[in-house]
């Protein structure tokens, strides 16, 4: 039984350090999966026959498993700073999980939502209907699935875990995304 709160082990970006998943760092801010990122943001890929390590330009998107903002800078995603998003690794599940820098978050900033994840100390996985869109695109956003290992929606007879989700989900929607 693996539990959807473990998507990052063996990942391409965790667990498994004996795989020398190729990745390219980007040498000027580009749209990837939807979003801008900066120069010197870390794009790691699906294992491919023969490609190991750092590649000289970017590869397809559709081998994208990983969007890393170079050391100390973060994105903006629903209203909340965040450095990482890192496709499940579970290929039979649509999305990602988005780690989010909460000491770059101002108070004035908070929403109820940004409180209830930082409350969950880890990363949110969001399930999508379009894969090649990583943004805060609400639209494509069919579901919470996790935050942290604390709520999961694998646990669907916890009505509690579920009732925290559906409220974080509910908070989700009324961010607005400018």
């Amino acid at each position: 039984m693996i539990l959807t709160g473990c998507i990052g082990n063996l990942s391409p970006n965790g667990g498994n350090s004996s795989v020398d998943y190729p990745y390219f760092i980007t040498t000027e801010p580009i749209i990837v999966k939807k979003i801008l990122v900066p120069k010197g943001t870390r794009l790691t890929y699906d294992e491919h026959f023969f490609v190991k390590g750092k590649q000289d330009h970017t590869m397809s998107e559709k081998r994208l498993t990983s969007i890393k903002l170079p050391e100390g800078q973060t994105l903006d995603w629903g209203g909340i700073p965040i450095y990482w998003i890192e496709k499940f690794f579970n290929s039979e599940m649509r999305g990602y999980t988005v780690y989010a820098d909460f000491s770059k978050l101002t108070e004035d900033k908070k929403t109820k939502f940004a409180k209830i994840w930082q409350g969950c100390t880890d990363g949110l996985s969001i399930t999508v209907k379009e894969v090649d869109d990583w943004s805060f695109n609400k639209v494509n956003i069919a579901d919470i699935e996790s935050c942290s290992v604390q709520y999961q929606r694998y646990f669907k007879d916890d009505k509690e875990q579920q009732a925290f989700l559906d409220d974080m989900l509910n908070e989700l929607r009324k961010v607005d995304s400018k």
